[in-house]
């Protein structure tokens, strides 16, 4: 589907949602596009089909697609996900989640998370809460796991059991956040040397979204 001259956000939506709006999908189908979106399986096409228009999101030249709550959504998909597999590795990575995170609090703020119309879009809405660093970290966190909850209640039964693994997954983000205020996989990126309490504490290489979803 093409984005339209009024409606540009549309191609990056449709994109990181095959499933589209269709709450009957089969849970296998819902969870192998959560996976995929999760483990860098876009990488390639996101690079391919999607480099310039993150770039031109990351320094600021589409902020005007904040004024509705759908080109809000695509926008924190292209600074909070998309930067993720442009710069995979490196510093940049990173350098747009506290945009992100502004988008998404303002969004839950002025009503363009309500309007959010699927499980899928909200989840995403609110996963910068959970990625950017900063001193209020884990109150974001406690306020993301009370949105993810809320968005597995809600879910069409059949699927709940795929919400439900994303409010687990957020309370183990939780619980690095409280050992260490910040992401300790990102350290070696970033430049920065380990805490101490890293140092001590070997179980924290990995991010928590790498054990969801994986295949049998």
């Amino acid at each position: 589907m093409s984005g339209g001259i009024d409606r540009p956000w549309n191609d990056v939506l449709t994109f990181w949602f095959p499933e589209g709006h269709d709450l009957n999908i089969a849970p296998d189908r819902h969870r192998a596009y959560w996976r995929w979106r999760l483990h860098g399986g876009a990488d390639a096409e996101i690079i391919g089909r999607f480099a310039d228009v993150t770039e031109r999101a990351a320094t600021g030249q589409l902020d005007h697609w904040a004024g509705c709550a759908a080109g809000r959504l695509a926008l924190i998909i292209l600074l909070d996900q998309f930067s993720r597999s442009l710069w995979r590795d490196t510093p940049r990575a990173f350098a747009q989640d506290k945009a992100a995170l502004a988008l998404a609090l303002e969004g839950l703020a002025n009503g363009a998370y309500d309007a959010m119309p699927t499980p899928w879009h909200r989840i995403t809405f609110t996963q910068p809460l959970g990625h950017a660093e900063g001193p209020d970290h884990l109150a974001r966190i406690d306020r993301l796991i009370a949105l993810r909850e809320t968005v597995a209640a809600s879910a069409p039964l059949p699927l709940q059991p795929i919400y439900q693994t994303l409010v687990q997954q957020a309370r183990k983000v939780r619980d690095i956040i409280a050992r260490f205020g910040r992401h300790p996989h990102r350290d070696a990126i970033l430049g920065r040397g380990p805490l101490s309490a890293e140092k001590a504490d070997s179980t924290t290489t990995a991010p928590p979204h790498l054990d969801l979803f994986q295949e049998p």
